[in-house]
């Protein structure tokens, strides 16, 4: 008998598995489970749960016919078998079911139902219109391994003050760099949380997991950084984003959330004071400290990455750090430039994209680069490294 022929089965994404995982191990506490029909409704009217700030209510409601006819049947304190890609990931004894609206319920977790934003349609095309609430474990070693992996590391660091770090790093760049090792100047220990989505836009989250690798284990006293993949489920979106950051960041032990000013869902207005005010700035009982960073930017009289904010130069002078521009250079095979993007993250990144594009290496190698004297077998990152030098060269213009 199929899972499918069953009335007791549940089929969920992983990304449902994720999010269940992340409430399982505590992360969004003071949420502990999912929510019923009027504890859900009063979390969304009010944005508040147990005294603390939460946007939008935690509920499970999984589309599909076959997910919509076995919910409306089950009964209270029977077991249900949670399905995941056709193996079993979890049971829920169920306690209650109930209806949803789903465009109410991506409004409270977008700010918006347009469905031409990717993420809006993505969410009503997995939210179905019944949800079912009771206690619940599934088997996520992803998420437990994480936190058990930044307990660890705060104990041998005997670490006080522990910063965090949402990052894509899609890909890496100067500006990235620059805002981390600012994090590093007043903290014990930073984490960098390495977002990891379940789509497939940009780098493959190998690449980017290894680029960051890289800038730490060269760039950086190690042992002062964390860098802990981050399951970017979609409750991790829209205009209350960072609310559930800070929320995440506090309950994985972290005293500090780092977070630039030009975020898109920081949610920023000038008040009349032309004071900045931020979504931090009515929430005071996260229990996490805010530090905002402004952009930064390269200018082309200063020659050096700068505050968007404190350099005289107009903007027609600053290069911004923007990722969909970089993307571009590389989805076309161009190596971006150093002031962009550090020379050793750009040659691993085209190395691992494009890889045996150069024909004969070692002959290019030899007849393009000065040399020792000794023959040393070369890989493509290193021919890659040895170009960007060369572009460098600047006394011939």
């Amino acid at each position: 008998m199929s899972f499918s022929n069953r009335n007791d089965t549940l089929f969920i994404d992983k990304e449902a598995l994720s999010s269940l995982a992340i409430v399982q191990e505590g992360l969004l506490s003071p949420v502990d489970g999912l929510m019923g029909e009027s504890e859900a409704k009063e979390v969304d009217t009010t944005q508040y749960y147990k005294g603390l700030p939460m946007p939008f209510s935690f509920i499970l409601a999984p589309k599909g016919k076959v997910n919509e006819k076995n919910i409306k049947s089950f009964q209270k304190g029977q077991k249900v078998t949670l399905i995941c890609d056709e193996i079993k990931v979890g049971e829920l004894i169920v306690d209650e079911t109930f209806k949803i609206d789903p465009l109410k319920r991506v409004q409270n977790i977008y700010g918006t139902t347009d469905k031409n934003q990717p993420a809006v349609k993505r969410a009503l095309d997995r939210l179905g219109e019944w949800a079912v609430s009771g206690e619940y474990r599934v088997e996520y070693p992803q998420v437990k391994n994480s936190v058990e992996l930044v307990k660890s590391k705060i104990e041998q660091t005997n670490a006080n003050k522990i910063s965090a770090i949402m990052l894509g790093a899609n890909p890496l760049n100067r500006a990235h760099e620059r805002v981390i090792r600012q994090s590093l100047e007043n903290t014990d220990l930073l984490i960098i949380f390495l977002i990891k989505p379940f789509t497939k836009e940009g780098l493959d989250f190998k690449i980017r997991r290894e680029s960051l690798d890289i800038f730490v284990e060269n760039f950086l006293p190690s042992n002062r950084v964390l860098i802990v993949p981050f399951e970017n489920s979609y409750i991790f979106s829209g205009s209350n984003e960072l609310i559930l950051d800070a929320t995440v960041a506090k309950n994985y032990g972290c005293t500090r959330l780092v977070v630039g000013r030009n975020h898109r869902a920081l949610g920023a207005i000038y008040s009349i004071q032309n004071q900045l005010d931020t979504i931090f700035d009515t929430i005071k009982d996260i229990g996490i400290n805010i530090t905002l960073f402004d952009e930064y930017v390269y200018c082309d009289v200063c020659k050096t990455l700068v505050n968007a904010n404190t350099c005289p130069h107009g903007q027609h002078h600053h290069i911004h750090y923007h990722y969909k521009s970089l993307m571009g250079l590389i989805k076309c095979g161009i190596i971006p430039p150093p002031i962009l993007v550090r020379k050793e993250i750009s040659a691993y990144i085209i190395s691992s994209l494009y890889p045996n594009r150069i024909r004969n290496l070692q002959e290019a190698y030899d007849m393009l680069f000065p040399s020792s004297g000794l023959l040393e077998e070369r890989d493509e990152q290193d021919f890659y490294i040895k170009l960007i030098e060369l572009y460098q060269t600047s006394s011939l213009k």
